[in-house]
């Protein structure tokens, strides 16, 4: 990249350039992205133009979205662009194979500090929760710390409720593949949200009690 840096005219020199700065790689392969679509992200991420753009989600449905471009990333071979997305108050994370950019660009804006977690940390567990088939919401009866050490930042997120218990919303492809999940950490739980993981503790404590018979 270096190297065709040094013979590009100016103008494609100063895109190729905002493609490498604006760019995080996280390894693996997937969907083609049209080139072009890349170096206009990028450039809307250093230049810190607002963007709009028609995107369809993961069950089809068409949006058109306006917001603060950050970062682009590959993740697990998919290119992703990181913003904060003004109609809904919030970071988002969007697949760029998904999206159509509105040229020109908007007006130019003060860049926002991300989530503290950073970048690549955040766009792993943006991606990884957004393929859960089945989510719950679970109280875990130990200090957030203890309960973070024993989760992968992917697992899901956190919430402290006080000094000796916290918020987990996760998720997994199934209910009982989470109950499965949450019975490695060892810990006491609850279960706040999603009345089919209550199903599946009636279901496991009826064949753990069947077992001691």
């Amino acid at each position: 990249m270096a190297k065709l840096e040094q013979v590009l005219p100016s103008r494609l020199r100063y895109r190729v350039n905002a493609l490498q700065s604006y760019t995080v790689p996280i390894p693996g392969s997937g969907p083609v992205v049209d080139p072009s679509v890349l170096t206009a992200l990028a450039a809307a991420c250093r230049d810190h133009e607002r963007l709009r753009f028609d995107y369809a989600s993961h069950s089809g449905a068409l949006s058109v979205r306006t917001v603060e471009p950050y970062r682009l990333a590959h993740l697990r071979g998919r290119w992703y662009l990181v913003a904060f997305d003004l109609d809904r108050s919030d970071w988002r994370t969007f697949r760029v194979d998904r999206l159509t950019p509105k040229i020109p660009t908007g007006p130019r804006f003060p860049p926002r500090d991300l989530p503290s977690e950073g970048l690549a940390s955040y766009v792993d567990r943006s991606v990884s929760t957004a393929m859960w088939q089945f989510r719950a919401r679970i109280r875990i009866f130990a200090p957030l710390a203890v309960v973070a050490a024993r989760l992968p930042a992917t697992a899901g997120v956190l919430t402290e409720i006080d000094e000796s218990s916290c918020y987990l919303d996760a998720g997994s492809d199934s209910p009982g593949m989470l109950l499965r999940y949450l019975s490695m950490l060892d810990l006491d739980f609850s279960v706040a949200e999603a009345p089919e993981l209550v199903d599946e503790v009636r279901k496991l404590a009826a064949r753990y009690a069947r077992a001691l018979e």
